[in-house]
């Protein structure tokens, strides 16, 4: 099976979101007090739309999990999530159904995903979130759950991904485009 450019180029996009994702952690961990608001002391940033603040998740998206027990937590967290974006990867290698914009919205998951196993492997106190939006009491939250790059590239690009199967036109039989 041979491999073109065309099909590795969106894993830059991978890896820009795991780079992005990690250094933004770090510097958050090296500068941000675990649930402080940044500007909340120094009334720079105090607004309510946006909060940027320092918070940890040992669950999955929206603390789904929290309260499993800590050895089933790995097999949910780390080595599922890894054996679904081996199966990404594999699958987005050897398929030719994949459109070009599908192509990078497929890298911006997996990117997403690698940002957050890296947290759930290396910080044992889970993954940094820091990211906190006023929801206007939509879906009755005040605020949308914390989140990180990280998730904000799997939301966005499983948004684009499958928005661009819905307007992509579909081939008949005979080769033509309905």
């Amino acid at each position: 099976m041979k491999i073109g450019k065309e099909k590795l180029l969106p894993f830059t996009l991978t890896g820009a979101v795991v780079l992005a994702d990690q250094l933004v952690k770090g510097l958050i961990i090296k500068t941000w007090p675990q649930e402080t608001v940044w500007g909340e002391e120094l009334d720079v940033f105090n607004n309510d739309l946006l909060w940027i603040l320092h918070v940890r998740n040992k669950a999955i998206a929206f603390s789904l999990g929290q309260n499993l027990p800590d050895t089933l937590r790995p097999v949910l967290f780390i080595i599922l999530p890894l054996v679904v974006l081996g199966f990404l990867v594999w699958y987005y290698l050897t398929s030719t159904e994949f459109s070009r914009l599908q192509c990078w919205a497929v890298a911006g998951i997996i990117g997403g995903g690698l940002g957050n196993i890296i947290d759930r492997i290396f910080r044992p106190d889970g993954v940094v979130d820091f990211i906190s939006v006023k929801f206007y009491g939509l879906l009755g939250m005040e605020r949308w759950p914390t989140f990180n790059i990280a998730d904000s590239s799997v939301v966005v690009c499983c948004f684009i991904f499958l928005l661009s199967i819905l307007i992509t036109p579909k081939k008949t039989e005979n080769g033509e485009k309905t």
